[in-house]
């Protein structure tokens, strides 16, 4: 099939866009707000954008806490989310206000970053610690104001838990990360091949 993707004129029940641009890695991103409290909150639209230096970055949907937090404070921490951290991840998706802790909310326990100020997920066994460096707004349909934007951020920090170097090498079947598909689907990396 092909459909008009400017006009949306798929035909499907469900749009089928996030289906195709499968699996996204999921970035779990911590902040600090003014106020001191930190917020944490999965973004699928994530990935690494540069190895040297390294950026990462992660788009939202509306000027969402993790976004605005990063602007103000210049820095934001992405930790790895995976299989075993899957109830808590999905539990710092709920649509609370700034001045709720969701780490708090999830049972996740807040582990001091070397670098930057907004905590990293303990129970995490990877995290970049990261500086912001810039908001790009994307425009919207037909010339309008859009409401999404991609933050950028230079990472200057990264943990990794120990278990999951292997002969000098990440052994990611270890860290089991999860993957957003589309609708409301997820992947786990536990199996791999070289070529």
């Amino acid at each position: 099939m092909f459909y008009d993707a400017v006009a949306n004129t798929h035909g499907l029940a469900l749009d089928p866009f996030k289906a195709l641009i499968a699996p996204r890695p999921i970035g779990w991103i911590s902040t600090l707000g003014k106020n001191g409290v930190v917020n944490l909150a999965p973004y699928s639209f994530f990935n690494a954008v540069s190895e040297d230096p390294h950026f990462v970055m992660f788009a939202s949907g509306g000027r969402k806490d993790s976004r605005r937090n990063a602007e103000e404070t210049g820095e934001f921490v992405c930790s790895l989310a995976t299989y075993a951290l899957r109830e808590a991840m999905s539990r710092t998706s709920a649509p609370v206000g700034p001045e709720v802790d969701e780490m708090r909310l999830a049972g996740l326990t807040p582990a001091p970053s070397r670098l930057v100020a907004p905590p990293r997920v303990k129970e995490s066994p990877v995290a970049f610690e990261c500086r912001y460096w810039r908001t790009i707004e994307l425009p919207g349909k037909n010339g309008a104001p859009g409401t999404h934007a991609i933050v950028l951020g230079q990472v200057v920090g990264v943990h990794i838990a120990d278990e999951a170097i292997v002969d000098g090498r990440v052994d990611v079947t270890k860290l089991k990360p999860i993957a957003r598909l589309g609708y409301r689907d997820y992947a786990v990396i536990d199996e791999v091949f070289s070529l």
